[in-house]
């Protein structure tokens, strides 16, 4: 590879976190909440006040970005600041909907705020003090609130409206991005924490993707949404990257968690008969295939064509291109949200990589490709390293000819140059690989639709070692006799 002009290198490792550290710094200058009398978390804006072109949840996405920056390149210089920024717009039920966005709130705004708290949990992002709200019950609490029955109605057979409000322009839209959070929220959750609820309701919440067909049932490409007049029957075929891309991370964290096989336990209880104990090896094989094979397949299966669509559509040549909106000659129809979305998918598609091995070559010479193209169109403004959004464009575009300098810009770019760290990273942690946030399963205030968890009491643990004595004598018999069976024979 060769180093950009302004001196922008990725050919060695150091070079990469060099090169972040310089990205890092001209994001951050462009993030005021810091500073005195401004408000934490949030960029300029919104839109309407003049302020800035941000909205609310992109505050959210940049503190993900810099949460990724201090895992891969070591540098704390703006933990501090991401934390504060994080704890500061929690709200009074800590559930990321603070009382002045509740009335502009969309469920991919609280998402994506919920997102990033659940990857501060499974980065191991310094836990904040022990009398404030934690990253993983924050998760939590937004997958709480998203999962109660009052935000799924029977329109369309279910699923999330894009806005929470019904008085909000999109309140009659169900889209794929909020959807998309929440199934790929339950899939990270599940794996964390090992409760099979996330789970069930990731695989809910796919099934009902797939049966309104936002993922096309042929190409696999990942449509933005329908409106609930129609019932969801007249499908807006608009294809964003971050559809894709929050979509197929969901399915790799699947993957990854349903792919370990769990034996019965009847195998291994010392209280059983030693035949119980330990039963022949093929058996334990077979039966371990099997659950590997089931598991494995289904959502192999569904990674693996959602990635090869998503690289085909947005990474042209290997280098990432907003295809609704990005224009070939520098000059496109992007708004400042869809001027972000290139960066969410070179981290999501990087994790992708470390929880599904099998998808790693691809990706990688994917994602280093598209990092040399991103550096190599920072060459703009007064200090010659300003970044712009056309990647394939090769060049840096004035902003009086395309105004695309800005904080979404400059997230893409540091997005791309993280992402070539992770190449040799673990997989992100869980609760029994390392983790050490502190989880509420009830978090948020909201009915989740499930049971309320509750202590266990004398009573349960005595009633639980009758069932499992039921379990285990009527599974000792089953066993026995299918080898009495295999015998005769």
């Amino acid at each position: 590879m060769v180093s950009a002009q302004q001196g922008y290198s990725i050919n060695t490792r150091e070079n990469i976190i060099q090169t972040s550290k310089s990205v890092a710094q001209d994001l951050m200058s462009l993030y005021h909440g810091d500073e005195p009398g401004q408000i934490p978390g949030i960029l300029p804006g919104p839109p309407a006040s003049g302020l800035g072109p941000y909205y609310w949840w992109e505050g959210g996405a940049l503190m993900g970005t810099m949460v990724d920056y201090w895992k891969y390149t070591g540098d704390t210089s703006y933990n501090n600041i991401v934390m504060q920024g994080m704890l500061h717009q929690v709200g009074s039920n800590r559930n990321y909907m603070p009382e002045n966005h509740t009335l502009s709130l969309g469920n991919d705004d609280q998402g994506f705020w919920g997102l990033t708290a659940m990857l501060a949990a499974e980065n191991k992002f310094p836990d904040p003090p022990a009398d404030q709200p934690q990253w993983l019950s924050l998760a939590q609490a937004v997958w709480n609130t998203q999962a109660d029955p009052s935000r799924h109605d029977e329109t369309c057979n279910g699923g999330l409206r894009w806005q929470i409000p019904p008085t909000n322009q999109g309140y009659d839209y169900k889209n794929t991005i909020a959807n998309g959070i929440f199934f790929n929220m339950g899939a990270r959750l599940a794996r964390y924490t090992n409760n099979n609820t996330y789970a069930r309701r990731a695989e809910e919440t796919w099934d009902w993707l797939w049966g309104v067909e936002f993922i096309d049932h042929e190409n696999w490409a990942v449509y933005d949404g329908a409106n609930v007049k129609d019932n969801c029957s007249v499908v807006v075929k608009a294809q964003y990257s971050y559809n894709a891309g929050v979509v197929v991370q969901g399915a790799a964290f699947m993957y990854n968690h349903v792919g370990s096989p769990l034996l019965p336990l009847f195998f291994f209880s010392s209280n059983t008969t030693n035949l119980l104990r330990n039963p022949p090896q093929t058996i334990l094989d077979t039966q371990t295939d099997k659950l590997r094979q089931t598991k494995d397949d289904k959502w192999k299966n569904r990674l693996d064509k959602l990635l090869a669509a998503l690289l085909s559509s947005f990474f042209p040549n290997n280098i990432a291109f907003e295809l609704p909106c990005e224009g070939m000659n520098g000059k496109g129809i992007c708004t400042p949200d869809m001027l972000s979305y290139k960066g969410y998918v070179h981290r999501w598609l990087a994790v992708v990589a470390q929880l599904a091995p099998h998808t790693k070559e691809t990706i990688f010479n994917t994602l280093r490709v598209s990092a040399q193209a991103a550096i190599r169109q920072c060459t703009g403004g007064s200090s010659g390293r300003e970044c712009g959004f056309y990647w394939n464009y090769g060049k840096f575009v004035d902003p009086a000819i395309d105004k695309t300098t800005g904080a979404g810009e400059y997230m893409d770019v540091l997005a791309a140059v993280l992402s070539l760290l992770t190449e040799n990273s673990d997989a992100p942690l869980t609760n029994s690989t390392g983790g050490t946030s502190k989880g509420n399963p009830n978090a948020g205030g909201k009915d989740n639709g499930e049971k309320t968890t509750r202590p266990i009491t004398m009573g349960d643990k005595v009633g639980a070692g009758i069932v499992t004595a039921v379990v285990l004598f009527v599974m000792g018999g089953l066993f026995i006799w299918m080898s009495f069976l295999d015998e005769l024979e």
